[in-house]
């Protein structure tokens, strides 16, 4: 490789926005853009975006922060893809174009599909996936499109459709539509792939009557799978990593070794566990996920999701209009000693892990007239923490491992009331890096290691670095209390939009 190419391009494609950051050789971060795209909400439930727009939102990030570094595209080393999870594109394999809308992983439209499978297909699914089944993985949201868009099963029998998760999508358009690929990490997340026999399933397909043809092929997390196309991008530069968000989070974070977890709060929150070589089969709702593929083997992690993180705040700014940013909910928060008995349970799309309940509906319960929006303000914070705690005993129970510490990472980790109630309440210390951005970080660690930047996973761990380490100080009687309130509250959010004849 040649010295000049001294920076690795790392993509960072979220639900809400998409990111472009550069970072040199010292994993410090050299230029970032970030720019928002259009959140589609046809009707109560659905969740879409537009691929396209999708795309060139990430291409202009990709292009400005590289001339934000003021550096040249020959110096770039490699890009790193990391994405969201589970939504997912079809579009013709001839004009490039997509069918429909992608439908993002937090749509509902499939629940009753999803609740069916649950009910006759539960243990073998969860046997080959890993996962429970549920609206939130791809392999119903496959399904509807070629079942409702119109013309679209014809075209994928005819071997003219290309179906992929958001990474696939990517790599292809950034290719100029000549690669057709996923990672081991994405393609676990699609309810279709085996992740024992590292294939997509024949039996899975079948029950879920999706052609094998349109499905992108699997590799590694991390090699290069092709190099960016001139006429599309204006530059050439090889893509070197493939890895799902939350996996690029716990690779960024480096939790190299079986027992070591990490938190990510991005728009939805998601707590992943290295298991090591083998999977975990999970006994309370957790899923058996694969953290990483890399020179051939795959590792597993445990993994608990909650569908509302930072969308929580995002949902009182934009929907409540009670504050104008994500900074105003913690100075509210951090103005009052605690939430004057207000329970928020965020279950806007249903509930994640460990209920698995779809049919759950946000409340907002312990109201009196002494409430104001501060106090509001902190039970959001609150919530997103109380939900991380439901995933952290789960995976304590699950793993038989001893939960000594908590890694955190993500947007709304920067809060710092949020991260000391969420030491309180986990009674654990909870250990914040210097660079929050680690999903995006764990894409540059992914390529680089593809491309020989860095030579192995001790030279990553030299680079890392933490910031702030919060302790907790709540008493254990306050804990319990609290922790008990909020699990009442969300036995009352349960069930409530369930189908009635």
């Amino acid at each position: 490789m040649p010295s000049e190419k001294k920076y690795i391009l790392a993509l960072d494609q979220g639900t809400t926005s998409s990111r472009a950051i550069l970072f040199n050789s010292k994993a410090k971060k050299i230029a970032s853009v970030q720019q928002e795209f259009t959140q589609y909400f046809p009707k109560p439930g659905w969740v879409e975006h537009d691929a396209n727009e999708l795309f060139l939102c990430q291409l202009t990030v990709a292009q400005d922060a590289i001339k934000k570094a003021k550096i040249r595209p020959e110096q770039i080393a490699a890009i790193g893809i990391t994405n969201q999870r589970e939504t997912v594109v079809l579009w013709d394999k001839k004009t490039g174009e997509p069918v429909a809308h992608a439908i993002v992983w937090q749509c509902r439209r499939t629940a009753d599909k999803a609740l069916k499978l649950k009910q006759k297909h539960s243990a073998m699914i969860q046997k080959k996936t890993g996962l429970i089944p549920d609206a939130y993985f791809s392999a119903t949201k496959i399904q509807w499109l070629l079942d409702n868009v119109p013309g679209a099963r014809k075209k994928a029998e005819k071997g003219n459709l290309l179906a992929g998760t958001i990474d696939t999508w990517l790599v292809w358009k950034l290719t100029g539509g000549k690669v057709h690929v996923t990672d081991y990490t994405n393609a676990s997340r699609t309810m279709l792939f085996n992740i024992h026999t590292l294939q997509w399933d024949d039996e899975l397909l079948k029950l879920m009557n999706i052609p094998k043809s349109i499905l992108p092929e699997v590799r590694d997390s991390s090699c290069v799978y092709g190099v960016t196309d001139k006429n599309t991008c204006g530059f050439e530069i090889p893509i070197a990593s493939c890895i799902g968000d939350q996996q690029a989070a716990l690779f960024g974070q480096g939790c190299f070794k079986k027992g070591d977890v990490k938190t990510t709060y991005g728009t939805g929150c998601f707590m992943l566990m290295n298991t090591g070589s083998n999977p975990i089969e999970s006994k309370n709702g957790l899923l058996t996920t694969i953290a990483i593929g890399m020179d051939g083997k795959v590792q597993y992690a445990l993994e608990g999701s909650v569908f509302m993180g930072g969308a929580t705040i995002k949902w009182l700014r934009d929907q409540l209009g009670i504050i104008h940013s994500a900074h105003e909910c913690d100075l509210l928060a951090e103005s009052v000693p605690d939430a004057n008995g207000v329970y928020l349970v965020p279950a806007f799309t249903g509930l994640g892990t460990p209920y698995w309940d779809p049919y759950a509906r946000g409340i907002l319960i312990g109201l009196t007239r002494g409430v104001n929006k501060a106090h509001i303000c902190r039970a959001t914070l609150e919530a997103i923490s109380f939900q991380v705690k439901d995933l952290i005993e789960c995976m304590a129970a699950d793993a038989k491992i001893k939960i000594k510490e908590v890694k955190v990472d993500g947007g709304a980790c920067v809060s710092n009331v949020m991260m000391q109630f969420q030491s309180d309440i986990l009674n654990r210390p909870v250990f914040r890096p210097k660079n929050v951005e680690t999903t995006a970080l764990g894409a540059a660690f992914c390529a680089g290691l593809a491309i020989g930047m860095w030579k192995d996973k001790n030279e990553i761990l030299e680079v890392a670095a933490t910031e702030k380490i919060f302790t907790p100080v709540m008493t254990p009687e306050k804990r319990k209390s609290i922790y008990k309130l909020w699990k009442k509250a969300v036995e009352r959010s349960k069930n409530w939009d369930e189908p009635r004849p």
